[in-house]
């Protein structure tokens, strides 16, 4: 989910590979391994910002949503400028459904990392769930534009686009996320939903009674 905050060049090199090992690890699921690396970077460089990002990664992987929050809030301390730990932050409150202060969180993440399709897909989606439709909606697209084969942001986006029964357009973006992710759920799910409403919705124009 997250990025390191700096290029390779601006750490001493052992910081540089042990930050790259942990990342690795992260990549490869083995989140536990992963943030045992990154504590004992810790160990030795407690101020290393990059290492608690990790850790709030790994952790928000892991669904330990609490501990993933106290390595985010440890890392704004040493830098408030860690757009990684407010995007985290900002999902975590995503999650619980606080809006207002996911959306606080995901726009100095945005401030502070313009352009990043991750955080306008979270930024979008909470502002569309906290009654600003339209402008969450621009947003959702403007991710989407930056990433085009996210399956996530499609059905994100096909989910609002349902929600404001463009059912047509739903449809759409949500059979684009199941042909990238065929395995999903929820997609799936979305889809289905958004499909059935689409034909009942044609029925209804056409003057077919819909049977119950």
């Amino acid at each position: 989910m997250s990025n390191q905050q700096q290029n390779d060049r601006d750490f001493p090199e052992h910081i540089a590979d042990a930050l790259n090992y942990i990342e690795e690890l992260k990549l490869s699921g083995e989140h536990k391994k992963s943030i045992e690396e990154a504590e004992k970077l810790l160990c030795s460089d407690p101020d290393c910002v990059s290492a608690l990002e990790e850790i709030a990664d790994n952790y928000v992987s892991l669904d330990d949503f609490k501990r993933a929050e106290k390595a985010c809030n440890r890392a704004l301390n040493l830098n408030q400028k860690s757009y990684t730990a407010n995007y985290i932050l900002g999902f975590i409150t995503s999650q619980k459904q606080d809006w207002p202060k996911a959306i606080d969180y995901l726009k100095k993440s945005n401030d502070l990392h313009s352009n990043n399709p991750e955080i306008l897909r979270c930024l979008g989606w909470a502002l569309f769930n906290n009654k600003k439709r339209t402008q969450g909606i621009v947003i959702l697209e403007r991710a989407l534009n930056l990433d085009p084969e996210n399956s996530l942001t499609l059905c994100d986006l096909g989910i609002c686009y349902l929600q404001t029964k463009n059912f047509e357009k739903s449809v759409e973006l949500l059979k684009q996320a199941m042909e990238i992710d065929p395995d999903n759920k929820r997609i799936q799910d979305c889809y289905m939903a958004a499909k059935g409403f689409k034909d009942r919705y044609t029925d209804m124009k056409s003057g077919k009674t819909v049977a119950k």
